[in-house]
């Protein structure tokens, strides 16, 4: 039963148990997005609506977060992030896709 409570105390202080407003400021995420409503890039909670249905949302994502893109929220470019962690971008990515 203690291997139980250990692997839950230890699954909290994972990178994706720890997505959140801090680590998305720290990655400076919130320099250009915002949980709900857009500065120069779409608001959090708009990428989860639009992705909401598509399977491949969360790697689609990723590789936007990591490599940049353009002409998907207009012409504003997403610059490339290879500086963020891979840990880091799965963690805020997952967050996103479930935020309402």
């Amino acid at each position: 039963m203690s291997f139980a409570y250990a692997a839950v105390a230890l699954s909290l202080f994972s990178p994706l148990a720890q997505a959140s407003d801090a680590l998305a400021a720290k990655n400076s995420c919130t320099a250009c997005h915002a949980k709900d409503h857009k500065v120069v890039g779409p608001a959090f909670k708009d990428i989860a609506a639009k992705y909401a249905a598509d399977k491949d949302a969360t790697d689609k994502l990723i590789a936007k977060v990591k490599k940049g893109g353009s002409g998907v929220w207009g012409t504003v470019p997403m610059p490339p992030n290879a500086q963020v962690s891979d840990a880091d971008v799965k963690a805020l990515v997952t967050w996103i896709l479930k935020m309402k």
